[in-house]
């Protein structure tokens, strides 16, 4: 049974990949996003200890799963349970072409016209990726990679062949 890991930068493909695989292996999806900030405006990390606990829920309640996220901290939290990692390691210019493509993210946006809104925001938070610091840069991202045991792939373009 497949428990893959996908992460990487905004826009490199994560939610795409993992509903790619979803219907192809019927496997269970979790968005680390739907876990990673509390309800409030503007919005804050969820504790980690929370996010623990519904990532065990997650993964004990599925025999194949796949999780996407972009916080290092949280995969960490998950990858003793996964079999793989697949790190989405696109250039910035690939993923801000991906997110102005992007079609409308209803579990995170009321609207496609709000999701919009903040393309220009999301756009500079791509383009910060490499000079980025914490568990959203690639400098964690890498880190993670290199330190996972398992079965790891890395793409560094749009043309995967799952």
């Amino acid at each position: 049974m497949r428990k893959i890991l996908i992460f990487g930068n905004s826009g490199s493909g994560k939610s795409t990949l993992a509903n790619q695989l979803c219907i192809s292996e019927e496997l269970a999806h979790l968005d680390l996003d739907e876990l990673a900030w509390q309800p409030t405006n503007p919005p804050e990390r969820a504790p980690l200890d929370e996010s623990f606990v519904k990532i065990q829920e997650f993964t004990t309640q599925h025999d194949a799963w796949v999780i996407e996220g972009c916080y290092t901290d949280l995969l960490e939290l998950a990858s003793p349970a996964a079999t793989e990692i697949i790190f989405l390691n696109l250039p910035i210019e690939l993923c801000a072409e991906n997110a102005g493509n992007r079609p409308w993210e209803p579990h995170k946006y009321e609207s496609k016209e709000i999701q919009d809104a903040n393309l220009d925001m999301l756009l500079e938070w791509i383009a910060q990726y490499n000079q980025r610091e914490g568990v959203l840069s690639l400098d964690s991202h890498q880190s993670f990679y290199n330190q996972f045991s398992g079965k790891k792939t890395v793409y560094l373009a749009n043309d995967r062949d799952d």
